[in-house]
């Protein structure tokens, strides 16, 4: 009997994980697909950092040399970025609120952590999709060249750059109803991709706004895109302890006002 239950003991003990896995993954699976049927959705997503850069990238920077059409590869990248994070948390955590799907997905059997889970792996998968279409854009129509590291490295950049977004988006929701959340995040997305040097070089921008960008999560996130394609060789850990504090801190904040609000 003894060698009985030491024998099946793991097995009962493997059943529970394997089915938290399953329900981890089965979440992420359902997030993905429920964006990528959303054309509304992830149309703009990848389309307007690609128009942006046709327009300024490949058709301007032609005259202004290959590092022009690098630098604006990185940071049109960055500006792509930030859109799923913003506002595939962001909008959907406000709505899913408003229409009672947040509660009615607290009190399913599934773990806490795979409902935020399925949302970054999306965010994470629609940022990926938008260095990538920059990339073949840039190496096809900008003739811009970079090697295999380099073209990883942004990719890399991106996925993960869209992390403190995913927190900033998810903050924004706990905030505001379903309706106003699309506007809001317009009004955080598009000056703070302008005042962090995204839309034209930082130079070329007032001096107040050039001591101010260092406090915009897009700015740090832009640093490590530019050290991405060999543009810039500062240090980068200051950069990227600036990330995970901004993610962290506003993931925190988050959670504290779900607990709170729900």
């Amino acid at each position: 009997m003894e060698t009985v239950m030491s024998v099946n003991e793991p097995t009962s003990l493997a059943m529970p994980r394997s089915r938290v896995i399953g329900a981890y993954l089965e979440e992420a699976r359902s997030e993905c697909l429920r964006y990528m049927r959303a054309p509304g959705f992830m149309l703009p997503i990848m389309l307007f950092p690609a128009m942006f850069y046709l327009l300024f990238g490949v058709l301007m920077a032609k005259s202004n040399g290959a590092d022009a059409a690098r630098y604006l590869l990185a940071s049109y990248g960055v500006f792509g970025v930030m859109s799923p994070g913003l506002f595939g948390f962001g909008v959907s955590l406000a709505l899913e609120r408003d229409g009672g799907l947040l509660t009615f997905k607290r009190a399913l059997p599934m773990p806490p952590g795979a409902y935020l889970l399925g949302k970054m792996l999306m965010a994470m998968a629609a940022a990926g999709g938008v260095i990538l279409l920059l990339l073949t854009m840039a190496v096809s129509l900008g003739h811009v060249t970079l090697g295999p590291l380099q073209a990883g490295a942004l990719l890399l950049t991106g996925m993960l750059g869209v992390l403190p977004f995913c927190a900033l988006g998810m903050f924004v929701g706990t905030l505001i109803k379903g309706q106003g959340a699309p506007g809001m995040l317009q009004l955080i997305y598009l000056p703070m991709s302008f005042m962090s040097g995204l839309w034209m070089p930082l130079p070329m921008l007032p001096k107040f706004l050039q001591q101010i960008a260092p406090i915009w999560p897009s700015y740090h996130l832009d640093m490590l895109a530019m050290a991405a394609v060999g543009l810039n060789k500062e240090a980068l850990l200051p950069h990227v302890l600036v990330l995970v504090g901004f993610a962290v801190g506003f993931l925190l904040l988050a959670a504290r006002r779900l607990r709170r609000n729900g």
